[in-house]
């Protein structure tokens, strides 16, 4: 199982991304990763969010349908997040991060499991003024 954050801030969503391997480096994903044995999904995603971006959220409802991940072993449900404390994101393992508004959605190149989630995504958004 692996997981990811949507996390919203002021109407936009973060999308970090990949450093590796090659063959996505440079492709956007929503934060998160492997569900370790004996966590739940939503423990999950607390940790990863803490090593990868060194933050603290707090999980809410899903978003979109489960997605089968490209090599079929796994599945990708991906979780609404907020920020806690003023957190500020860090890419401490992405070579990169973005703030998307609902236009702005399409101005990146999504992992394919992740693009059934922007879609779900999109009306969560506050549009670009």
């Amino acid at each position: 199982m692996v997981v990811g954050a949507a996390i919203i801030r002021d109407g936009q969503v973060l999308a970090c991304a990949r450093s590796a391997p090659p063959e996505v480096a440079g492709m956007y994903e929503f934060p998160g990763g492997k569900v370790e044995p004996g966590e739940s999904e939503t423990d999950a995603l607390v940790r990863e969010c803490a090593e990868e971006l060194a933050v603290r959220v707090e999980i809410g409802g899903r978003v979109g349908r489960d997605v089968r991940m490209a090599h079929g072993r796994s599945v990708l449900k991906v979780y609404l997040a907020r920020l806690l404390h003023d957190d500020q994101p860090k890419a401490l393992e992405h070579q990169g991060m973005r703030w998307l508004s609902a236009a702005e959605l399409d101005s990146v190149t999504w992992l394919p499991a992740d693009v059934p989630i922007v879609a779900a995504l999109r009306p969560l958004l506050r549009p670009a003024p």
